[in-house]
């Protein structure tokens, strides 16, 4: 069963419908579109390298870690920060009780 939208008023769902209809042309010619998906493209798969300083401690354990699951540490580190960002992976900043997780880190 499709959910009914509500519009605000009569101009948004003329606009709303419209689109549905497909009553819109571009006005942009072929090379505009190309150099547009291409800028989309770069925008999504550009890699930046960063820098990083952290213990020898927490840095063998993390290449530790990596070895169990089979890739690079610096994959593990990334797939760590992406996890982190898609709301997959939490990180606690309350100080842990006797009885709590010490690591402050909890996944979804």
């Amino acid at each position: 069963m499709k959910k009914k939208t509500i519009y605000f008023d009569k101009d948004e769902q003329e606009l709303a419908e419209s689109l549905e209809k497909e009553n819109w042309i571009s006005d942009l010619d072929t090379k505009e579109k190309n150099q547009y998906k291409k800028n989309a493209l770069f925008s999504l798969n550009t890699q930046k390298q960063i820098n990083i300083t952290m213990s020898e401690r927490d840095l063998m354990k993390i290449r530790a870690k990596a070895v169990e699951e089979g890739i690079p540490y610096q994959s593990f580190i990334s797939m760590l920060i992406h996890k982190y960002n898609e709301g997959k992976l939490s990180i606690s900043m309350i100080r842990p009780t006797k009885k709590g997780r010490r690591d402050g880190i909890n996944t979804v």
